[in-house]
Parts: C-alpha cells; sequence; structure tokens
C-alpha cells in the first residue's frame, strides 16, 4: 500500500504531482485544520481521463471543448487534492492554504468549512462507484493527515453532501463509507 509523506512545512505530500491553483488564499489566524471534505468531480460530467479537472481548477478551462465548460469557465475553485480513477494524486493547493472547494458549507455549528479543512476530490460521478484503487489511495492519504493534524478523527471525514446538503450531493451514493472506513484502521 502507497505510503504518503509530508515535506517539513506540512504544506505538501512529496513525490506527487503538483499543479498550484491560484484558487486559494490564507486561512484566519490560529484556525486549526480540523475536517476532510470528500468531493467528487469528473468533466465533463460522467467522463474520464484528461486535464480537464487541472485546466478547471488553474482557470484555463477553454470553453469551446465542451458545452458544459460554458457554464463552469468562470467558477474559481480548487481542492487541495485529486485523485483519479487510475488512483495518481495531483495536489493544487497546499495544506496551509484555503481551497475553495466546499462554497456555503456547515460542519458541527461551524460555517465557511474552507477554513478549517481539506478538500480532497475523487474522480467520479454520483452514477457509479468509484475504484478500488481510490479508495486505497484516500485512506493512505487519511491516514497521513490525522497523524499530522490531531483534530482530525474519522469521524471528522465526511462528504461535500454533508456540509452542504441540499445543494451538493458528492462524493454521490456509490461512494462506500464501509469500505472506506475499514481501509482507514
Amino acid at each position: 500500500m502507497t505510503k504518503f509523506e509530508l515535506d517539513r512545512k506540512k504544506d505538501w505530500i512529496k513525490n506527487i504531482k503538483r499543479v498550484k491553483s491560484p484558487n486559494c488564499d490564507d486561512r484566519p489566524g490560529n484556525t486549526p485544520i480540523s475536517l476532510v471534505v470528500i468531493h467528487g468531480i469528473s468533466l465533463p460530467p460522467r467522463q474520464f481521463g484528461g486535464n480537464y479537472i487541472d485546466q478547471f481548477f488553474t482557470n484555463t478551462l477553454d470553453p469551446e471543448q465542451h458545452p458544459y465548460f460554458c457554464e463552469i469557465q468562470k467558477l474559481r475553485v480548487s481542492a487541495h487534492l485529486l485523485i483519479n480513477r487510475a488512483g495518481a494524486v495531483t495536489q493544487y493547493v497546499p495544506f496551509n492554504m484555503r481551497a475553495w472547494h466546499a462554497g456555503e458549507s456547515e460542519f458541527q455549528g461551524c460555517s465557511d468549512c474552507n477554513d478549517f479543512s481539506i478538500g480532497i476530490e475523487l474522480e467520479g460521478s454520483d452514477d457509479e462507484p468509484y475504484e478500488s484503487i481510490q479508495y486505497e489511495k484516500l485512506a493512505s492519504i487519511s491516514r497521513m493527515i490525522m497523524k499530522s493534524w490531531p483534530f482530525i478523527t474519522p469521524e471528522q471525514i465526511c462528504g461535500h453532501c454533508t456540509i452542504a446538503p441540499g445543494r451538493k450531493t458528492d462524493p454521490g451514493p456509490h461512494f462506500d463509507w464501509d469500505n472506506f472506513h475499514n481501509l482507514l484502521d
């Protein structure tokens, strides 16, 4: 199983692809990282592969490539990490910075989840299961995060649907929470 390791400052995971997103800013002072939010993304919807997610998170998505891209080209969003269908991991935002992944959100009475969370995207959709390798990589990364940020426990790892109910559905009904939690042990 893959073991991930952070750099000395705990900003970046070592030895993975980095694509720096401009869609981030400073976390509010003295706000501890205490939540992991799992998302699902595919661009175009329900299609996998290619560099469209990288382009979306770096504001370089060409609206001429697909009609859906016209709808989202002006959005400024990011996540800390993406795990694609093959299990490759890309980091867009250093962990010390606030990625723009959660939007209007609330967890355990605290709003603005971007302030205190790490956002992890899984390449996928609500309509089909995620790949086994994605669960393995997500669990390994989550263990590394829990070791580095003690406020994060398995109960502090949730889906986007949990923090933005009614507005978001990802990672979707096919995300296997039991499998993920078993892999965390």
